[in-house]
């Protein structure tokens, strides 16, 4: 009896776990889409680094796709996963920061003249 409850809490536990984590990928998906979007509507992002950080986060969406279409994300998978999200998320960081310097370098341009 105490067996099949303990069984029952770790399988539980460990779906609740695997929710946990993958609300985590999804929310920082709509965080990175929720970012781009923001840095469009500034003005912080071209076109161009719109349409390629759009490129790549329909890839990460594939990349999240792929693995869980055997039913199963591994931790592996969803190491890859993560680690894709942070390094799209400075990307964003330092595209969106690029055209304030470009920015900030015109109009130090303009106080020296």
């Amino acid at each position: 009896m105490k067996s099949t409850v303990l069984a029952a809490a770790v399988l539980l536990l460990s779906v609740a776990y695997t929710n946990a984590d993958a609300q985590t990928v999804r929310q920082k998906g709509r965080n990175q889409r929720h970012r781009i979007a923001q840095g469009v509507k500034s003005g912080e992002l071209t076109k161009a680094e719109t349409v390629n950080l759009a490129k790549d986060q329909k890839e990460i969406h594939q990349e999240v796709k792929d693995a869980k279409a055997d039913g199963v994300v591994t931790k592996e998978e969803r190491k890859d996963i993560k680690q894709d999200q942070r390094q799209e998320s400075r990307k964003i960081l330092s595209q969106k920061t690029q055209q304030e310097r470009q920015e900030l370098i015109q109009v130090l341009k303009i106080i020296k003249i």
